[in-house]
Protein backbone atom coordinates (compact mmCIF):
# COMPACT_ATOMS: atom_id res chain seq x y z
CA UNK A 1 0.00 0.00 0.00
CA UNK A 2 1.30 3.48 -0.87
CA UNK A 3 0.37 6.96 -1.99
CA UNK A 4 1.52 6.23 -5.55
CA UNK A 5 -0.71 3.18 -5.90
CA UNK A 6 -3.64 5.21 -4.53
CA UNK A 7 -3.03 7.89 -7.18
CA UNK A 8 -2.90 5.24 -9.90
CA UNK A 9 -6.21 3.77 -8.71
CA UNK A 10 -7.81 7.23 -8.48
CA UNK A 11 -6.73 8.18 -12.01
CA UNK A 12 -8.12 4.91 -13.34
CA UNK A 13 -11.47 5.59 -11.66
CA UNK A 14 -11.87 9.38 -11.83
CA UNK A 15 -9.75 10.32 -14.83
CA UNK A 16 -9.10 14.04 -15.22
CA UNK A 17 -10.64 14.81 -11.82
CA UNK A 18 -7.18 13.86 -10.47
CA UNK A 19 -4.26 16.20 -11.19
CA UNK A 20 -0.54 15.80 -10.57
CA UNK A 21 0.55 18.94 -12.44
CA UNK A 22 3.30 20.98 -10.83
CA UNK A 23 1.10 24.10 -10.80
CA UNK A 24 -1.75 22.33 -8.97
CA UNK A 25 0.58 20.75 -6.42
CA UNK A 26 2.37 24.04 -5.70
CA UNK A 27 -0.92 25.94 -5.36
CA UNK A 28 -2.27 23.43 -2.85
CA UNK A 29 0.85 23.68 -0.71
CA UNK A 30 0.52 27.44 -0.17
CA UNK A 31 -1.01 29.30 2.76
CA UNK A 32 -1.72 32.85 3.90
CA UNK A 33 0.81 32.87 6.72
CA UNK A 34 4.34 31.75 7.54
CA UNK A 35 4.19 27.99 6.99
CA UNK A 36 6.50 26.64 4.26
CA UNK A 37 5.00 25.38 1.01
CA UNK A 38 3.76 21.84 1.60
CA UNK A 39 2.49 20.32 -1.67
CA UNK A 40 0.36 17.17 -1.88
CA UNK A 41 1.19 14.28 -4.22
CA UNK A 42 -2.04 14.79 -6.17
CA UNK A 43 -5.14 17.00 -6.19
CA UNK A 44 -8.67 15.63 -6.56
CA UNK A 45 -11.53 17.77 -7.89
CA UNK A 46 -14.73 15.89 -6.99
CA UNK A 47 -17.99 16.93 -8.62
CA UNK A 48 -20.33 15.04 -6.28
CA UNK A 49 -20.60 13.33 -2.93
CA UNK A 50 -20.22 9.99 -4.70
CA UNK A 51 -16.88 11.19 -6.09
CA UNK A 52 -15.74 12.08 -2.57
CA UNK A 53 -16.85 8.68 -1.30
CA UNK A 54 -14.88 6.97 -4.08
CA UNK A 55 -11.78 9.04 -3.33
CA UNK A 56 -11.92 8.25 0.38
CA UNK A 57 -12.63 4.56 -0.15
CA UNK A 58 -9.67 4.14 -2.52
CA UNK A 59 -7.37 6.15 -0.27
CA UNK A 60 -8.44 4.03 2.71
CA UNK A 61 -7.56 0.88 0.78
CA UNK A 62 -4.06 2.19 0.07
CA UNK A 63 -3.38 4.02 3.35
CA UNK A 64 -3.16 7.38 1.58
CA UNK A 65 -3.60 10.65 3.55
CA UNK A 66 -6.47 12.95 2.52
CA UNK A 67 -6.64 16.70 3.17
CA UNK A 68 -9.88 18.61 2.35
CA UNK A 69 -9.40 22.08 0.84
CA UNK A 70 -11.90 24.91 0.44
CA UNK A 71 -10.78 28.48 -0.19
CA UNK A 72 -7.46 27.80 1.62
CA UNK A 73 -7.93 30.94 3.74
CA UNK A 74 -7.39 29.26 7.13
CA UNK A 75 -4.65 30.74 9.28
CA UNK A 76 -3.40 27.71 11.21
CA UNK A 77 -2.42 25.47 8.29
CA UNK A 78 -5.48 23.22 8.47
CA UNK A 79 -5.50 22.72 4.67
CA UNK A 80 -1.79 21.89 4.30
CA UNK A 81 -1.07 18.23 3.37
CA UNK A 82 1.85 17.83 5.75
CA UNK A 83 2.13 14.08 5.07
CA UNK A 84 1.53 14.38 1.34
CA UNK A 85 -1.22 12.31 -0.22
CA UNK A 86 -4.36 13.75 -1.81
CA UNK A 87 -5.73 17.27 -1.48
CA UNK A 88 -9.48 17.12 -2.09
CA UNK A 89 -10.43 20.50 -3.57
CA UNK A 90 -14.15 21.37 -3.53
CA UNK A 91 -13.88 23.93 -6.32
CA UNK A 92 -16.41 22.04 -8.46
CA UNK A 93 -18.91 21.37 -5.64
CA UNK A 94 -20.03 24.97 -5.40
CA UNK A 95 -23.80 25.05 -5.90
CA UNK A 96 -26.65 26.35 -3.78
CA UNK A 97 -28.89 23.28 -3.94
CA UNK A 98 -32.09 24.73 -2.48
CA UNK A 99 -33.47 27.67 -0.52
CA UNK A 100 -36.49 27.29 1.77
CA UNK A 101 -37.51 30.89 2.36
CA UNK A 102 -40.46 29.95 4.61
CA UNK A 103 -38.20 27.89 6.86
CA UNK A 104 -35.29 30.35 6.73
CA UNK A 105 -32.75 27.79 5.61
CA UNK A 106 -30.81 26.62 2.57
CA UNK A 107 -28.83 23.58 1.43
CA UNK A 108 -25.41 24.13 -0.15
CA UNK A 109 -22.38 22.22 -1.34
CA UNK A 110 -19.14 22.76 0.59
CA UNK A 111 -17.36 24.76 -2.13
CA UNK A 112 -19.89 27.64 -2.05
CA UNK A 113 -18.21 30.73 -0.64
CA UNK A 114 -19.95 33.13 1.72
CA UNK A 115 -20.02 35.95 -0.84
CA UNK A 116 -21.41 33.68 -3.57
CA UNK A 117 -24.09 32.39 -1.20
CA UNK A 118 -25.25 35.87 -0.22
CA UNK A 119 -25.25 36.97 -3.87
CA UNK A 120 -27.51 33.99 -4.65
CA UNK A 121 -29.81 34.91 -1.74
CA UNK A 122 -30.09 38.61 -2.62
CA UNK A 123 -33.54 38.36 -4.22
CA UNK A 124 -35.01 36.43 -1.27
CA UNK A 125 -34.58 39.12 1.38
CA UNK A 126 -32.46 36.67 3.40
CA UNK A 127 -28.75 36.42 4.13
CA UNK A 128 -26.19 34.16 5.77
CA UNK A 129 -24.52 36.22 8.51
CA UNK A 130 -21.27 34.47 9.43
CA UNK A 131 -18.50 36.70 8.13
CA UNK A 132 -14.89 35.67 8.85
CA UNK A 133 -13.53 38.35 6.54
CA UNK A 134 -11.99 36.13 3.88
CA UNK A 135 -14.31 34.83 1.16
CA UNK A 136 -14.13 31.39 2.75
CA UNK A 137 -16.03 28.29 1.63
CA UNK A 138 -18.95 26.94 3.62
CA UNK A 139 -17.28 23.56 4.05
CA UNK A 140 -14.10 25.12 5.37
CA UNK A 141 -16.04 27.47 7.63
CA UNK A 142 -17.91 24.51 9.11
CA UNK A 143 -14.78 22.40 9.50
CA UNK A 144 -12.97 25.18 11.38
CA UNK A 145 -16.04 26.40 13.31
CA UNK A 146 -15.54 29.87 11.84
CA UNK A 147 -17.03 33.06 13.20
CA UNK A 148 -16.33 36.69 12.41
CA UNK A 149 -17.43 40.28 12.78
CA UNK A 150 -21.15 39.49 13.16
CA UNK A 151 -20.83 36.68 15.72
CA UNK A 152 -21.80 38.96 18.61
CA UNK A 153 -25.31 39.25 17.08
CA UNK A 154 -25.82 36.15 14.93
CA UNK A 155 -23.48 33.54 16.40
CA UNK A 156 -20.77 31.40 14.80
CA UNK A 157 -20.96 28.50 12.35
CA UNK A 158 -21.83 26.27 15.30
CA UNK A 159 -25.11 28.12 15.81
CA UNK A 160 -25.96 28.45 12.12
CA UNK A 161 -25.71 24.87 10.84
CA UNK A 162 -28.74 22.62 11.10
CA UNK A 163 -27.56 19.49 9.29
CA UNK A 164 -24.62 18.00 7.43
CA UNK A 165 -23.80 15.31 4.93
CA UNK A 166 -20.32 13.86 5.37
CA UNK A 167 -18.08 11.07 4.12
CA UNK A 168 -16.39 8.99 6.81
CA UNK A 169 -12.89 7.49 6.66
CA UNK A 170 -14.05 4.29 4.93
CA UNK A 171 -16.11 6.10 2.29
CA UNK A 172 -19.47 5.72 4.06
CA UNK A 173 -21.85 8.64 3.46
CA UNK A 174 -23.83 9.81 6.49
CA UNK A 175 -26.36 12.55 7.22
CA UNK A 176 -26.56 14.30 10.57
CA UNK A 177 -29.26 16.63 11.88
CA UNK A 178 -32.29 17.83 9.93
CA UNK A 179 -34.05 20.98 8.74
CA UNK A 180 -35.91 21.13 12.07
CA UNK A 181 -34.71 23.86 14.44
CA UNK A 182 -34.36 21.51 17.41
CA UNK A 183 -33.96 17.83 18.14
CA UNK A 184 -33.49 15.52 21.11
CA UNK A 185 -32.29 12.21 19.74
CA UNK A 186 -28.97 10.38 19.58
CA UNK A 187 -25.46 11.74 19.73
CA UNK A 188 -24.99 15.21 18.23
CA UNK A 189 -22.81 14.21 15.29
CA UNK A 190 -23.47 17.50 13.51
CA UNK A 191 -21.67 19.49 16.15
CA UNK A 192 -18.99 16.83 16.50
CA UNK A 193 -18.05 17.37 12.85
CA UNK A 194 -18.29 21.18 13.09
CA UNK A 195 -14.83 22.33 14.12
CA UNK A 196 -13.19 18.94 13.60
CA UNK A 197 -10.94 20.41 10.85
CA UNK A 198 -11.49 17.48 8.49
CA UNK A 199 -10.02 14.95 10.93
CA UNK A 200 -13.25 12.97 11.55
CA UNK A 201 -15.10 13.21 8.22
CA UNK A 202 -15.28 15.23 5.02
CA UNK A 203 -18.28 17.56 4.80
CA UNK A 204 -20.07 17.32 1.44
CA UNK A 205 -23.35 19.19 2.09
CA UNK A 206 -24.65 21.71 4.63
CA UNK A 207 -28.09 22.87 5.72
CA UNK A 208 -27.70 26.44 6.98
CA UNK A 209 -29.88 28.83 8.95
CA UNK A 210 -30.70 32.08 7.20
CA UNK A 211 -31.73 35.45 8.59
CA UNK A 212 -33.85 38.29 7.26
CA UNK A 213 -31.96 41.24 5.87
CA UNK A 214 -32.28 44.09 8.37
CA UNK A 215 -34.65 46.88 7.37
CA UNK A 216 -32.05 49.46 8.35
CA UNK A 217 -28.28 49.33 8.86
CA UNK A 218 -25.92 51.97 10.18
CA UNK A 219 -22.18 51.69 10.77
CA UNK A 220 -20.01 54.02 12.79
CA UNK A 221 -16.52 54.57 14.11
CA UNK A 222 -15.19 56.29 17.21
CA UNK A 223 -11.84 56.54 18.95
CA UNK A 224 -10.51 56.40 22.51
CA UNK A 225 -7.48 57.53 24.44
CA UNK A 226 -6.58 53.98 25.46
CA UNK A 227 -7.41 50.35 24.76
CA UNK A 228 -8.76 50.08 28.31
CA UNK A 229 -11.30 52.84 27.61
CA UNK A 230 -12.40 51.18 24.35
CA UNK A 231 -12.69 47.71 25.88
CA UNK A 232 -14.53 48.97 28.94
CA UNK A 233 -16.99 50.69 26.59
CA UNK A 234 -17.56 47.34 24.88
CA UNK A 235 -18.06 45.56 28.20
CA UNK A 236 -20.64 48.09 29.35
CA UNK A 237 -22.43 47.90 25.99
CA UNK A 238 -22.73 44.11 26.12
CA UNK A 239 -23.78 44.12 29.76
CA UNK A 240 -26.52 46.65 28.95
CA UNK A 241 -27.94 44.27 26.34
CA UNK A 242 -27.61 46.54 23.32
CA UNK A 243 -27.95 44.13 20.34
CA UNK A 244 -24.83 45.17 18.44
CA UNK A 245 -24.45 43.61 14.99
CA UNK A 246 -20.72 44.30 14.90
CA UNK A 247 -18.32 45.78 17.43
CA UNK A 248 -14.65 45.62 16.47
CA UNK A 249 -11.58 46.86 18.32
CA UNK A 250 -8.46 48.19 16.59
CA UNK A 251 -5.40 49.09 18.63
CA UNK A 252 -3.14 51.97 17.59
CA UNK A 253 -0.79 49.64 15.67
CA UNK A 254 -3.67 48.20 13.65
CA UNK A 255 -4.83 51.72 12.81
CA UNK A 256 -1.29 52.52 11.70
CA UNK A 257 -1.44 49.47 9.44
CA UNK A 258 -4.73 50.63 7.90
CA UNK A 259 -3.20 54.01 7.26
CA UNK A 260 -0.25 52.37 5.52
CA UNK A 261 -2.31 49.92 3.47
CA UNK A 262 -5.60 51.72 2.81
CA UNK A 263 -4.64 55.39 3.24
CA UNK A 264 -7.33 55.51 5.92
CA UNK A 265 -6.13 58.80 7.41
CA UNK A 266 -7.23 57.77 10.92
CA UNK A 267 -5.69 59.17 14.12
CA UNK A 268 -3.36 56.44 15.41
CA UNK A 269 -5.22 55.69 18.62
CA UNK A 270 -7.55 52.78 19.55
CA UNK A 271 -10.81 52.70 17.57
CA UNK A 272 -14.09 50.85 17.61
CA UNK A 273 -15.85 49.97 14.34
CA UNK A 274 -19.58 49.40 14.89
CA UNK A 275 -22.73 48.33 13.08
CA UNK A 276 -26.39 48.42 14.10
CA UNK A 277 -29.20 46.33 12.52
CA UNK A 278 -32.97 46.51 12.85
CA UNK A 279 -35.89 48.75 12.01
CA UNK A 280 -35.04 52.44 11.49
CA UNK A 281 -36.34 53.25 14.97
CA UNK A 282 -34.49 50.35 16.58
CA UNK A 283 -31.23 51.27 14.86
CA UNK A 284 -31.54 54.84 16.04
CA UNK A 285 -32.28 53.67 19.61
CA UNK A 286 -29.20 51.41 19.53
CA UNK A 287 -27.02 54.19 18.15
CA UNK A 288 -28.13 56.71 20.79
CA UNK A 289 -27.71 54.21 23.64
CA UNK A 290 -24.24 53.20 22.48
CA UNK A 291 -23.16 56.82 21.91
CA UNK A 292 -24.10 57.68 25.49
CA UNK A 293 -22.01 54.78 26.83
CA UNK A 294 -19.10 55.67 24.55
CA UNK A 295 -19.19 59.30 25.72
CA UNK A 296 -19.00 58.11 29.32
CA UNK A 297 -15.79 56.26 28.39
CA UNK A 298 -14.19 59.24 26.70
CA UNK A 299 -15.00 58.48 23.05
CA UNK A 300 -14.40 61.13 20.41
CA UNK A 301 -14.40 61.46 16.63
CA UNK A 302 -17.81 59.86 16.15
CA UNK A 303 -18.44 59.24 12.45
CA UNK A 304 -21.35 57.37 10.85
CA UNK A 305 -21.46 55.38 7.61
CA UNK A 306 -25.07 55.30 6.50
CA UNK A 307 -24.77 54.53 2.78
CA UNK A 308 -24.09 51.07 1.41
CA UNK A 309 -20.92 52.35 -0.26
CA UNK A 310 -19.53 53.85 2.97
CA UNK A 311 -20.33 50.72 4.99
CA UNK A 312 -18.78 48.48 2.35
CA UNK A 313 -15.61 50.55 2.34
CA UNK A 314 -15.42 50.49 6.13
CA UNK A 315 -15.75 46.72 6.44
CA UNK A 316 -13.52 46.07 3.42
CA UNK A 317 -10.80 47.95 5.29
CA UNK A 318 -11.45 45.88 8.41
CA UNK A 319 -11.37 42.63 6.43
CA UNK A 320 -8.00 43.62 4.99
CA UNK A 321 -6.43 43.59 8.47
CA UNK A 322 -4.12 40.69 7.52
CA UNK A 323 -2.69 42.64 4.59
CA UNK A 324 -2.59 45.90 6.53
CA UNK A 325 -0.53 44.12 9.18
CA UNK A 326 1.85 42.99 6.45
CA UNK A 327 2.12 46.56 5.15
CA UNK A 328 3.03 47.73 8.65
CA UNK A 329 5.67 44.99 8.80
CA UNK A 330 7.11 46.16 5.48
CA UNK A 331 6.19 43.02 3.58
CA UNK A 332 7.17 40.43 6.18
CA UNK A 333 5.08 37.32 6.65
CA UNK A 334 2.30 37.59 9.20
CA UNK A 335 2.15 35.16 12.11
CA UNK A 336 -1.53 35.40 13.07
CA UNK A 337 -2.91 34.17 16.34
CA UNK A 338 -6.08 34.61 18.38
CA UNK A 339 -7.55 33.88 21.78
CA UNK A 340 -10.92 34.38 23.42
CA UNK A 341 -11.58 35.35 27.03
CA UNK A 342 -14.60 36.32 29.13
CA UNK A 343 -15.41 39.91 28.23
CA UNK A 344 -14.75 41.04 31.81
CA UNK A 345 -11.11 39.97 31.31
CA UNK A 346 -10.72 41.39 27.82
CA UNK A 347 -8.92 44.62 28.71
CA UNK A 348 -6.38 42.74 30.81
CA UNK A 349 -5.73 40.22 28.03
CA UNK A 350 -5.26 42.89 25.36
CA UNK A 351 -3.02 44.98 27.57
CA UNK A 352 -0.89 41.94 28.47
CA UNK A 353 -0.48 41.02 24.81
CA UNK A 354 0.68 44.54 23.96
CA UNK A 355 3.21 44.45 26.80
CA UNK A 356 4.46 41.02 25.69
CA UNK A 357 4.97 42.19 22.09
CA UNK A 358 6.90 45.26 23.26
CA UNK A 359 9.14 43.22 25.56
CA UNK A 360 9.90 40.75 22.78
CA UNK A 361 10.64 43.49 20.26
CA UNK A 362 7.91 42.40 17.86
CA UNK A 363 5.76 44.49 15.52
CA UNK A 364 2.23 43.40 16.39
CA UNK A 365 -1.28 44.56 15.56
CA UNK A 366 -4.39 43.78 17.58
CA UNK A 367 -7.88 43.64 16.12
CA UNK A 368 -10.83 41.69 17.32
CA UNK A 369 -14.48 40.79 17.56
CA UNK A 370 -14.41 42.11 21.07
CA UNK A 371 -18.15 41.86 21.63
CA UNK A 372 -17.62 38.16 22.34
CA UNK A 373 -14.17 38.45 23.93
CA UNK A 374 -12.21 37.32 20.85
CA UNK A 375 -9.21 39.21 19.51
CA UNK A 376 -6.40 38.60 17.02
CA UNK A 377 -2.74 39.52 17.05
CA UNK A 378 -0.78 39.79 13.82
CA UNK A 379 2.99 39.51 14.24
CA UNK A 380 5.37 40.57 11.46
CA UNK A 381 8.03 37.88 11.06
CA UNK A 382 10.81 36.80 8.72
CA UNK A 383 10.71 32.98 8.46
CA UNK A 384 14.44 33.10 7.64
CA UNK A 385 15.23 34.81 10.95
CA UNK A 386 15.33 32.05 13.60
CA UNK A 387 15.53 34.53 16.47
CA UNK A 388 12.47 36.47 15.33
CA UNK A 389 10.53 33.24 14.79
CA UNK A 390 11.50 32.09 18.28
CA UNK A 391 10.26 35.37 19.76
CA UNK A 392 7.00 35.07 17.84
CA UNK A 393 6.53 31.55 19.17
CA UNK A 394 7.17 32.85 22.68
CA UNK A 395 4.56 35.58 22.19
CA UNK A 396 1.95 33.05 21.03
CA UNK A 397 2.73 30.74 23.94
CA UNK A 398 2.49 33.57 26.46
CA UNK A 399 -0.78 34.78 24.92
CA UNK A 400 -2.29 31.31 25.21
CA UNK A 401 -1.18 31.09 28.84
CA UNK A 402 -2.77 34.49 29.51
CA UNK A 403 -6.05 33.38 27.95
CA UNK A 404 -6.17 30.17 29.98
CA UNK A 405 -5.24 32.01 33.18
CA UNK A 406 -8.16 34.37 32.60
CA UNK A 407 -10.65 31.55 32.02
CA UNK A 408 -10.57 31.65 28.21
CA UNK A 409 -9.43 29.48 25.31
CA UNK A 410 -6.32 29.35 23.13
CA UNK A 411 -8.39 29.97 19.99
CA UNK A 412 -11.80 31.51 19.58
CA UNK A 413 -11.77 31.50 15.79
CA UNK A 414 -8.63 30.42 13.92
CA UNK A 415 -8.73 26.86 15.24
CA UNK A 416 -5.89 24.50 16.10
CA UNK A 417 -4.49 23.10 12.86
CA UNK A 418 -0.70 22.98 13.12
CA UNK A 419 -0.01 26.10 15.12
CA UNK A 420 -1.88 25.57 18.38
CA UNK A 421 -1.47 21.80 18.94
CA UNK A 422 1.11 22.25 21.65
CA UNK A 423 -1.44 24.13 23.77
CA UNK A 424 -4.17 21.48 23.66
CA UNK A 425 -2.86 19.62 26.71
CA UNK A 426 -2.83 22.79 28.83
CA UNK A 427 -6.42 23.63 27.88
CA UNK A 428 -8.04 20.19 27.83
CA UNK A 429 -5.92 17.95 30.07
CA UNK A 430 -7.57 14.54 30.53
CA UNK A 431 -10.29 15.50 28.03
CA UNK A 432 -7.74 14.83 25.28
CA UNK A 433 -8.18 11.11 25.97
CA UNK A 434 -11.80 10.90 24.73
CA UNK A 435 -10.87 13.18 21.82
CA UNK A 436 -8.18 10.70 20.78
CA UNK A 437 -10.62 7.83 21.25
CA UNK A 438 -13.17 9.51 18.94
CA UNK A 439 -10.48 10.08 16.31
CA UNK A 440 -9.34 6.44 16.52
CA UNK A 441 -12.91 5.15 16.28
CA UNK A 442 -13.89 7.24 13.26
CA UNK A 443 -10.51 7.21 11.49
CA UNK A 444 -8.65 4.09 12.67
CA UNK A 445 -5.94 4.36 9.98
CA UNK A 446 -5.42 8.11 10.49
CA UNK A 447 -5.89 9.13 6.86
CA UNK A 448 -8.22 12.12 7.38
CA UNK A 449 -6.12 15.31 7.62
CA UNK A 450 -3.45 13.58 9.70
CA UNK A 451 -1.16 15.68 11.87
CA UNK A 452 -3.77 18.34 12.63
CA UNK A 453 -5.51 19.45 15.80
CA UNK A 454 -4.55 16.69 18.27
CA UNK A 455 -0.94 16.88 19.49
CA UNK A 456 1.26 13.92 18.55
CA UNK A 457 1.81 11.12 21.04
CA UNK A 458 4.81 8.92 21.61
CA UNK A 459 2.78 5.77 20.98
CA UNK A 460 0.97 4.61 17.88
Amino acid sequence: MSISTAITALKATLGDKISTSHADLTLHGQNETYYPNTPPDAVAYPASTDDVSTIVELCAQHGCPITPVGAASSLEGQHLPTLGGISVDFRDMNRVLSVQTEDLNCVVQPGVTRKALNADLRSTGLFFPVDPGADASMGGMAATRASGTTAVRYGTMRENILALEAVLADGTIIRTGSAARKASNGYDLTHLLIGSEGTLGIITELTLKLHGLPEATTAATCRFASVDDAVNCVITTIQCGIPMARIELLDHMMVRGFNAYSNAGLPEVPHLFLEFHGSPAAVEDQRVAFAAIAEDHGASGWKTADTTEDRTALWAMRHDAHYASAALGKGKHIWPTDVCVPISKLAEAVRQSQDDAAKLGLTATIVGHVGDGNFHAGLSVDPNDPDEMKRAEQFTSDLCKTALRLGGTVSGEHGIGLGKQRHMEAEHGPALMPMRAIKAALDPHNILNPGKMLPPTNTR
